[in-house]
């Protein structure tokens, strides 16, 4: 099947070139970019991302790595809920008298 029609890319390339970078490198995080960049093309007009990310999710080898998995809730979100900053540091807050 067609996923992107501008670039003429297949889902049988989109699943070949998940695996090739996985098989490449097991603690790869695969982003639709990689997947554009490993079949030497770029993103035309976008209009072929959900379907695209929809194959990607249907890749056996799709999946972030188990260990990888905690890493951005981690750091996302500090003890206060801002994302381990400061409230004082956010611009909109700054600066504003009522």
């Amino acid at each position: 099947m067609i996923v992107c029609h501008c670039m003429n890319i297949t889902d049988h390339d989109i699943r070949a070139a998940v695996n090739w970078m996985r098989a490449s490198d097991a603690q790869t995080i695969i982003t639709p970019g990689k997947v554009y960049h490993a079949l030497g093309k770029r993103a035309d007009c976008g209009g072929c991302m959900p379907l695209l990310l929809d194959t990607l999710r249907g890749c056996d080898n799709f999946e972030v790595p188990m260990n990888l998995r905690s890493l951005g809730r981690a750091h996302r979100t500090g003890k206060d809920g801002h994302e381990g900053r400061h409230q004082g540091y956010r611009v909109s807050q700054r600066g504003v008298e009522v």
